[in-house]
């Protein structure tokens, strides 16, 4: 049993999500595509070819002309040029063609990489997304932005291109370590926080259901999260005004998860980067203290951090103004007017930036005061 949500595109159905609880329905899914006669590169990183390569090689057999599985290394230090490189040398050498389709197996760096290669090889072959994290589930996999980083920089390099089908099978977050079930919970929490503030006080009301992995409580969670994604995306797919509020926390998020040397995960980062948006949106007078400090503090019971040690706040600011969302010379910052309702601010300053990341550094100094 399946349930679907369609992604529109410029007021036109694009793609089908596609919502169950195993690997079952996917080839049923890609004949509906017209898999028959074409060749299906499977693309994974090293964790998801182990786990689920051979499962959907499987699923595939007699269904389509040919199967290949290309793995990379995991992790973000593979979200690269080089990387999309391989993959087209692999994909020329298998003599794949425009009729050919890519497969994405794996969370946000998969789909970004795989979507990425698929919009420019041969100026564009089709991909299907089949997320296996709870942050590409229920964020990276919709709306079609796909890229690589470059000399570190975060998605520098990429281009919007749709898939042909995103297929869900919830039932693999469990078998994600708790790390990354987190780390992907703070973009499911940012839906909440910038669109649906009934969605988020469901979040905080499930929280025990969310602990435990409840495969009714993760479906409806992912669903309702992509649902607020679907709202903003399809009224701004390619992020010339709405779309930006997506960014609720990246800003700094990005820069610590930089300056880190992403040795923190994706979702930690954008968690310390959502309170410090929240800290700035306070002394905005848009939340008051009361709801800074709760928004600040359910992070805790979702095991994301609200602190950091020991960052240089100057070295954060300076690498806020290498993020691709800049506007000349100013920050498009993305704030709460109140929980549910976030805004585009241009006007932020400099010191209200430092301030913030000041807010979440936790430093020598604070631990002996």
């Amino acid at each position: 049993m399946a349930e679907r949500m369609t992604i529109n595109y410029e007021k036109k159905p694009c793609y089908d999500i596609v919502f169950t609880d195993s690997f079952d329905l996917l080839a049923e899914e890609l004949d509906a595509l017209g898999i028959d006669g074409r060749r299906v590169a499977v693309i994974a990183d090293s964790n998801t070819a182990a786990l689920y390569g051979d499962i959907v090689r499987q699923k595939l057999e007699g269904r389509c002309r040919e199967t290949l599985l290309y793995s990379f290394p995991a992790g973000e230090s593979s979200k690269t040029l080089d990387t999309v490189r391989d993959i087209y040398r692999t994909l020329i050498e298998a003599k794949f063609d425009r009729k050919d389709l890519l497969i994405a197996l794996g969370g946000g760096v998969v789909g970004d990489i795989t979507g990425y290669a698929a919009a420019t090889y041969l100026r564009g072959v089709d991909f299907v997304q089949v997320p296996t994290t709870l942050i590409a589930q229920s964020d990276s996999s919709i709306g079609g932005k796909t890229g690589v980083d470059f000399d570190g920089y975060k998605n520098m390099v990429g281009a919007f291109y749709m898939p042909k089908l995103v297929y869900m099978n919830v039932s693999v977050l469990k078998d994600l370590d708790d790390r990354q079930f987190y780390a992907g919970f703070a973009e499911v929490m940012k839906h909440g926080l910038i669109r649906d503030a009934i969605f988020y006080e469901w979040l905080l009301e499930h929280m025990y259901e969310i602990h435990e992995r409840d495969p009714q409580t993760l479906v409806e969670m992912v669903m309702r999260s992509c649902a607020v994604k679907k709202l903003v995306v399809e009224k701004d797919p390619k992020e010339q005004g709405d779309r930006a509020l997506l960014n609720f926390g990246h800003t700094i998020g990005h820069a610590i998860e930089k300056a880190m040397q992403f040795q923190m995960v994706h979702g930690e980062c954008i968690a310390l980067g959502m309170v410090a948006a929240a800290y700035i949106s306070w002394k905005h007078n848009w939340l008051s203290m009361e709801e800074y400090y709760e928004v600040r503090d359910m992070f805790v019971p979702f095991h994301l951090p609200i602190s950091i040690d020991n960052i240089d706040p100057q070295e954060i600011l300076r690498l806020t103004k290498s993020d691709k969302k800049m506007e000349g010379d100013r920050i498009k910052f993305v704030l709460l007017k109140k929980v549910g309702r976030a805004v585009i601010d241009r006007d932020v300053t400099d010191e209200e930036i430092l301030a913030a990341i000041q807010e979440i550094n936790f430093s020598d100094e604070d631990a002996k005061a």
